[in-house]
């Protein structure tokens, strides 16, 4: 039997790939870093409004909180994968949040199916205005949404 021929000591890779080389790549991470660490204190301004407003008639605090919280999760790798720990934990709570942080979220969906879980637990059931409204509408989109041929 032959021994494998000996191999040659692997060569330490070159100095231009050093992180340290200043090169145009470190200049353009430095940049989203940057990006990162406004839109994270960006987002936590905006989650502080939302807490200010939150005593205020009306219900606008609820969803100027959830748009600073897309803007943390969407800029920070740990909130997000403490969100996603949370998401697990309370899932009926959390997924409508999640929804809204792909690329194209459903605003107006997401908003409607929370008004009517909002009415389901405010209100008794013969008072649910928007429930109703819903389904009187409700046949009038499936009329409207159903193939015409010309």
């Amino acid at each position: 039997m032959h021994a494998p021929p000996a191999r040659p000591p692997l060569a330490s890779p070159p100095a231009t790939h050093s992180p340290l080389a200043g090169s145009s790549s470190t200049q353009g991470g430095l940049g989203r870093q940057l990006t990162r660490v406004l839109m994270i204190g960006l987002g936590v301004f905006v989650v502080l409004l939302g807490v200010l407003i939150a005593p205020l008639p009306g219900p606008m605090g609820v969803p100027v909180m959830v748009v600073g919280l897309i803007l943390i999760l969407r800029s920070s790798y740990a909130t997000r994968r403490w969100f996603v720990l949370a998401q697990r934990r309370w899932p009926r709570t959390l997924t409508p949040i999640r929804r809204l942080l792909g690329r194209n979220p459903p605003f107006a969906q997401v908003l409607w199916q929370q008004v009517l879980r909002i009415e389901r637990v405010v209100t008794s059931k013969g008072n649910r205005v928007v429930a109703r409204l819903r389904k009187k509408l409700k046949p009038a989109w499936r009329r409207r949404s159903a193939y015409q041929p010309a």
